[in-house]
């Protein structure tokens, strides 16, 4: 952090006592012992343990973030501390457990725990990796690469409200020009020069640098919130070199008079585009916090899990009694599956107690105000009743629509939903919805926007005709006024690329691709991978991502699958049909064989975001007539 700092003038004594008492002591071990601090491993990147303990202040930290070479100290300020006081004062210092100086703790703190904090959520990622059997690695997979030699769409980052910039991306568009680092130079230090946007894919950009007009040749692709993009003008501001590229810079005598010429009239960033950036990816979830999530081995039901890791809006959730804290859930901050403490009780919804009776120090209940807002609806006059018939996306089978039952009918407008013929008889398969959830559809909704629908298992009267399995079940279908018809205008269109979580193993995010549009409902195909792992998700889940969102918080993104994988997966599948349960585990591209054998011990199963209504911006009607 300071390593630089070295060679910098000082006060001859103190820099002469600071190195004399750094050779007293013999460098640390390079393999320290694994640390554990408030309950977190922290590791290098490499597997090798990397802990280091300040001589002055004793803060421990990355041994890789401390204070010159012995890494004994965690800042400049320790280190002067060290050198400036007896050995009798710091190590008194030490052991009551704070550094000498106000100042010195001011100075040390933030950038230890910048770095305490990356280096903590780096790991949890790749526990979490370590858990999926079928992760496919990353390296190798470029996302400009694969839109450039598909010539695919990717969509706008102003389709994904939730991501950060996503309700302030502007006007960035092609032709916006930017500052970025030259790299077609020879020279020792740093250099920029400005490059035009040539086609943009979500948050990444192809750049082409001024001067290359049509020549394409060093085309190059980046993150347009990546900390090496600037608006036009900040080299002057900031006293950085604009050095034109070497292999143009023969092209002109006067590069200034180029550039004006070039850059008159034309757009850029906004001057505070970065600090925007920044400001979209702080998240109001922190770790400790404790929420009511639904558990995943019983869908009716919600339990206490606490907050483990925050990565650009997801949260790693640790079920409160797992006392080796591998029984974990991804989702969303947004995500409808997650609520404050005592959300069950004040609206009537199972809840499974903890048989811990006391809050574990330091955890504390996240505040109401930080989850997602339901729509208030009136169920004074006409609404849902238990046993009336719709229709509903399956949590545990996301590519099917079925056949469903109103279970039980909740307050504040939340149902418990029951898929006809798949049913445990003690109704823990129920999912709970709210009445104007996306995910939730009037009967005969499938029909008239041509979704195949699936009957009830075992149902023997094919094809299924709604009007006779009302007779016949004796039931009545939910008013249409009831459900939610409102359609954003959300700018998807079919065909366009995108990151996606894979819900059926939430801790993924993959690369996907929009294959169909109903109003507001969007068929997810996963690249590489069988139709049958397609999910129907709402256009406005929190589980869909910009291209480039992965890049841009450090999450682990699953490229498409290699061939080997697609052949073994096409040969089971034609052989076998996907199986439901109440409880998943493993990678989400399973056949269905090994899905049953592993029903029985599973550790993860999935809960669908949303989903609802609008053909790409189309005149299809949204409902069919009920028959009498």
């Amino acid at each position: 952090m300071f390593d630089g700092y070295d060679s910098c003038s000082e006060d001859t004594s103190s820099s002469s006592s600071s190195e004399e008492s750094e050779e007293e002591v013999a460098p640390l071990p390079s393999s320290l012992p694994i640390i554990k601090n408030n309950g977190q491993v922290y590791t290098y990147p490499d597997g090798k343990s990397g802990m280091a303990t300040c001589e002055m202040c004793g803060m421990v930290g990355v041994r890789d973030a401390f204070y010159s070479k012995t890494k004994r100290f965690c800042s400049v300020s320790c280190s002067r501390s060290y050198s400036s006081n007896s050995k009798k004062a710091s190590i008194l210092a030490r052991l009551q457990g704070k550094p000498p100086t106000k100042k010195a703790k001011v100075l040390q703190k933030q950038p230890l725990v910048a770095k305490l904090a990356a280096y903590a959520q780096y790991q949890a990622t790749l526990q979490n990796q370590a858990k999926t059997k079928a992760a496919v690695p990353v390296e190798g997979f470029s996302w400009g690469n694969y839109i450039n030699s598909n010539s695919f769409t990717a969509a706008p980052v102003t389709c994904f409200k939730h991501a950060p910039m996503g309700t302030c991306w502007g006007d960035i568009s092609e032709g916006v020009r930017v500052e970025v680092p030259n790299t077609d130079c020879s020279l020792p230090t740093k250099v920029f020069w400005i490059a035009g946007i040539v086609k943009l894919a979500g948050y990444n950009a192809l750049l082409r640098y001024e001067g290359f007009e049509n020549d394409s040749n060093l085309d190059f692709w980046c993150n347009i919130c990546g900390s090496d993009i600037h608006p036009v003008g900040w080299c002057a501001t900031s006293g950085k070199p604009l050095v034109p590229p070497r292999t143009i810079q023969h092209k002109y005598t006067n590069w200034k008079a180029f550039l004006v010429k070039r850059l008159t009239g034309a757009k850029t960033l906004p001057p505070d585009f970065s600090q925007k950036v920044s400001e979209s990816m702080q998240y109001p979830f922190k770790t400790s916090m404790r929420v009511e999530v639904v558990d995943k081995t019983h869908l009716c039901r919600t339990r206490v899990a606490v907050v483990e890791s925050v990565i650009g809006g997801r949260l790693r959730l640790v079920y409160e009694e797992s006392e080796d804290k591998t029984d974990d859930f991804w989702c969303h901050m947004y995500s409808p599956l997650i609520h404050h403490i005592g959300w069950s009780r004040s609206i009537g919804h199972r809840f499974k107690r903890s048989d811990i009776t006391k809050k574990q120090d330091g955890h504390f209940d996240a505040p109401p105000h930080l989850f997602m807002k339901v729509k208030e609806v009136d169920a004074a006059g006409e609404w849902f009743k238990e046993g009336m018939k719709l229709e509903a996306i399956d949590p545990l089978n996301l590519s099917a629509i079925c056949v469903a039952t109103i279970r039980k009918v909740l307050a504040d407008g939340y149902l418990m939903i029951g898929i006809d013929g798949s049913e445990a008889a003690d109704g823990s398969d129920w999912f709970c919805y709210h009445a104007t959830s996306p995910s939730i559809f009037p009967v005969g909704f499938c029909e008239i926007n041509m979704i195949e629908l699936t009957p009830p298992r075992g149902y023997a009267k094919l094809p299924f005709k709604w009007f006779d399995y009302l007779r016949e079940s004796d039931s009545i279908a939910a008013p249409v006024k009831l459900f939610n018809k409102e359609v954003p205008n959300h700018g998807f269109h079919v065909g366009m690329k995108l990151e996606a979580v894979d819900l059926m193993e939430p801790r993924l995010v993959c690369v996907a691709t929009v294959t169909r549009i109903i109003h507001r409902l969007l068929r997810i195909h996963f690249d590489g991978w069988e139709d049958e792992y397609d999910q129907w998700v709402d256009c406005e889940s929190p589980d869909l991502y910009p291209v480039g969102w992965c890049q841009l918080t450090g999450y682990q993104l699953q490229p498409p699958a290699p061939q080997s994988s697609r052949d073994s997966q096409s040969s089971s599948s034609k052989q076998k049909k996907k199986a439901k349960s109440q409880q998943y585990k493993g990678h989400k591209k399973m056949t269905s064989l090994q899905l049953k054998e592993e029903l029985l011990d599973g550790e993860e199963y999935s809960f669908l975001q949303g989903a609802s209504d609008q053909e790409s911006n189309g005149s299809a009607s949204y409902y069919i007539k009920q028959e009498p």
